[in-house]
């Protein structure tokens, strides 16, 4: 408060904190009691609030029910109005006759009895999830389930199957298609309550989600209403309350009263007290005008002052600050936007300037669809901690909280994504790639980015579109002893077996042993100190040359098995005690046995690296075989279009949606099969077990390096210049020409500048002749080739 004297000269007097103690703390209490007022209600409303939205649900599935059966009323009716002499007729004039009735079918197919023109069907033509709803329709105990099949993107159909003639016999077997549209309406209609209705091809455990309806930061439950007649279900999800203390009304209440009270108390306190003067009466105002006087002519000149006053806050605040911008001329080289993820030399390609303009990129993009978190870890290598912190920095430069995981492997990235419940994440890690090399793999929105979407990052930074002035948060959190829990939890091995890890050094070795040995199996670590210089060997389990010390630790030892794991903990490699390597294509027979006894039907998804025994494992298995494209990204994509429980790669990356979350991981791969090893009905070695799985002859994965970006450009000229006679080619991801008798396969490696060969046949001749095949188109386009074959 400014006083005056006599002469109009002005000064400020000093208040008595003393004094205003009671106002400080009087409204400090009152506010708090507020707040826990305001927590007693989110309390007591919580259990209502999940009973309205499971209301919801129940309301939801009663709709969808009747929708359904509706439907099947529709079309069983207009089956009973045929002749019964046309079910023994053309099929052609069956089809004609049916779609006179049901006008609104968008497709209509009779199937004979045996289904055998489904049995050997191309199912990539064909269908995979309509092959396997009709087989699955021979066994069903009653009237087929209604599904829904997708045509495209934006084209969802509801199927349904019903037995033409005796329920018993059926004569033939009638698939139609209908539209989706009443389904949609039918959930649509119902309000979710606050919370979140979710609508799914599947149980709760499955991540088929169809629609989705009410707020994404619900909480999901664990199980599921099944729609009857149906296989779909509908998931409740109650609204997550911001609850901060402990879930008792009584003791919120009693809080809330107690700090009202007592607030108020203090300011009636403070008001009936008698006002003091802001200034000692006794103050003598000549000997004040003396003394500012004196303080005006030692103060320093007006400059200086003003330069004071004008010096940034942040250079007298501590590290919490907003994080650095950055220069917007820092070079970027495209080619590290690879097609899965980023990758590059560090020192070269990749730098700290280079990771925080990535993070800015990345975090633009959340702040696009309004993601606020994301969860930030990085393999063991050198330049990891500097490229994680300007990584970090770049987001939160966006405005976006990070939470930073330390040093873990890349599936603990993908782990805290649904732990912490921010479907946003990027593992910094080279993976198997030399000590020099690191990179970036991306999670936004629960999509693991691939292709254009790391172009988009890359245009962002081009075109310096980048969010600027954030001041994102920053957060340390162990996660580790969180997934290691949720997979000793889940995961046993029911008798002991001994096993050698072989982590090359890399991250995975901070974790592994003690996930295999939590699921209770005895655990022999080699290499299992983290160093990213990787002294020992290379940490890259699709080479054999480096599973060599493995194989020799497991005869040393005596153990059961040998498991290796890459740099970043995301494949998978094993070895027998006999030292044979087993081939991640036989892993995945083995591994889609065990799905399919609990997921009968299921799409199992290879990608084109694979040996051809594999897709009729996958169909003596029941299950639906899908062969697509190499990469990490690109595989978890087409789990989520296709509703996959279970995909592998030839390069170890195994991705298990049955009991798990979808992405690849290698240290769960390897708990996964040590259960299916150890729990064997018959109690058969590893190698007896792994015998059952046909083989032929095969080679590893096969490498002729080139100069950067030069694999693409070649890999352009062999597509178009290629002739390998009768042969079947695929083209899905470089050339594969598969015979009757086998099949190889070139492709470039969006790793590293590589071509990648891979050859699979029944007998060593045919290998030959495959071999010689390509070793003839490759000269032809290249011949300064250097083939390793």
């Amino acid at each position: 408060m400014a006083m005056s004297d006599a002469n109009g000269s002005r000064w400020r007097a000093q208040p008595d904190w003393r004094r205003l103690w009671p106002l400080a703390i009087g409204t400090l209490l009152l506010l708090l009691g507020v707040l826990c007022a305001w927590q007693t209600w989110l309390i007591a409303d919580e259990g209502d609030a999940a009973v309205r939205v499971q209301r919801a649900r129940d309301e939801v599935v009663q709709r969808l029910a009747q929708t359904v059966a509706a439907q099947r009323a529709t079309v069983a009716k207009a089956v009973t109005t045929l002749d019964p002499a046309m079910l023994r007729g053309d099929h052609a004039q069956l089809v004609a006759a049916l779609r006179a009735r049901l006008p609104q079918a968008q497709q209509l197919d009779v199937y004979s009895g045996s289904l055998d023109e489904v049995l050997h069907a191309n199912f990539r033509e064909f269908g995979y999830a309509k092959a396997a709803q009709l087989m699955a329709a021979q066994t069903d105990d009653g009237l087929p389930p209604v599904q829904s099949v997708t045509h495209g993107v934006g084209d969802r159909r509801l199927s349904l199957v019903l037995p033409l003639g005796s329920p018993q016999q059926a004569q033939a077997w009638l698939w139609v298609e209908l539209p989706f549209a009443p389904v949609q309406q039918a959930f649509d209609a119902v309000s979710p309550a606050g919370g979140r209705l979710d609508l799914r091809q599947g149980d709760a455990s499955a991540d088929m989600r169809i629609l989705s309806h009410g707020s994404a930061g619900a909480e999901a439950e664990p199980v599921a209403r099944t729609v009857p007649g149906s296989v779909f279900s509908v998931a409740a999800a109650s609204p997550a309350a911001f609850i901060v203390l402990p879930r008792s009304w009584p003791l919120a209440a009693l809080l809330a009263l107690a700090g009202i009270g007592a607030g108020l108390y203090l300011l009636g306190w403070r008001l009936r007290r008698r006002e003091v003067p802001l200034v000692e009466p006794d103050i003598d105002i000549e000997e004040f005008k003396l003394s500012q006087e004196a303080a005006r002519k030692s103060a320093p000149p007006q400059p200086v002052l003003a330069k004071l006053a004008s010096a940034p806050a942040s250079a007298a605040t501590p590290a919490s600050a907003p994080a650095p911008k950055v220069a917007s001329n820092v070079a970027v080289d495209p080619t590290i936007f690879r097609a899965y993820d980023i990758r590059g030399v560090v020192g070269k390609s990749l730098n700290a300037d280079v990771a925080r303009l990535l993070g800015q990129s990345i975090g633009t993009l959340m702040r696009e669809q309004a993601l606020t978190e994301i969860v930030v870890g990085r393999d063991g290598r050198l330049s990891g901690p500097e490229l994680a912190g300007a990584l970090a920095d770049g987001l939160r430069e966006a405005g976006i909280d990070v939470i930073d995981l330390g040093a873990v492997p890349t599936p603990v990235v993908y782990f805290a994504t649904y732990h912490f419940n921010t479907g946003c994440g990027v593992a910094v890690t080279g993976s198997h790639n030399p000590p020099d090399y690191n990179g970036f793999k991306i999670v936004i929105g629960g999509q693991t980015l691939s292709e254009g979407s790391i172009q988009d990052l890359y245009r962002r930074i081009a075109a310096d579109a980048l969010e600027r002035g954030g001041e994102g948060g920053l957060r340390q959190i162990d996660v580790l002893p969180d997934y290691l829990e949720r997979i000793v939890s889940d995961v046993q091995a029911e008798r002991r077996l001994k096993v050698v890890v072989d982590c090359g050094n890399g991250i995975p070795g901070a974790l592994a042993p003690q996930v295999l040995s939590g699921i209770g199996c005895e655990v022999v670590p080699l290499y299992c100190e983290v160093d990213g210089t990787f002294p020992n060997h290379h940490p890259d389990p699709s080479d054999p040359h480096n599973l060599e010390d493995l194989i020799l630790a497991v005869r040393q030892t005596g153990a059961d098995l040998g498991v290796a794991f890459d740099g970043d903990g995301d494949r998978l490699g094993v070895v027998t005690k006999a030292g044979e390597i087993i081939f991640p294509d036989r892993l995945l027979m083995l591994f889609a046995r065990d799905v399919l006894a609990r997921q009968p039907g299921a799409t199992i998804i290879y990608d084109v690296k694979c040996t051809g025994h594999l897709k009729g494992q996958i169909l003596e298995a029941g299950g639906s075989p899908l062969m697509w494209r190499t990469g990490h990204s690109l595989i978890k994509g087409k789990m989520r279009e296709t509703g996959a429980e279970l995909a592998g790669e030839m390069s170890g990356h195994f991705f298990f949606k049955e009991r798990w979350y979808g992405f690849d991981d290698g240290i769960y791969a390897g708990a996964r099969l040590l259960e299916i090893l150890a729990g064997d009905l018959e109690e058969r070695t590893p190698e007896e077990i792994f015998a059952t799985l046909p083989k032929g002859v095969s080679t590893p994965e096969l490498k002729i390096e080139l100069a950067e970006g030069e694999h693409y450009r070649f890999m352009e000229r062999f597509r178009a210049k290629v002739n390998f006679g009768d042969a079947t080619l695929i083209t899905i991801d470089g050339v594969r020409a598969d015979w009757p008798d086998g099949w190889g396969l070139v492709r470039a490696s969006n790793t590293t500048p590589v071509l990648v060969l891979r050859f699979d046949a029944d007998n060593p001749t045919a290998l030959q002749r495959i071999q010689q095949a390509f070793r003839e188109q490759l000269l032809a386009v290249d011949p300064a080739l250097k083939l390793p074959f």
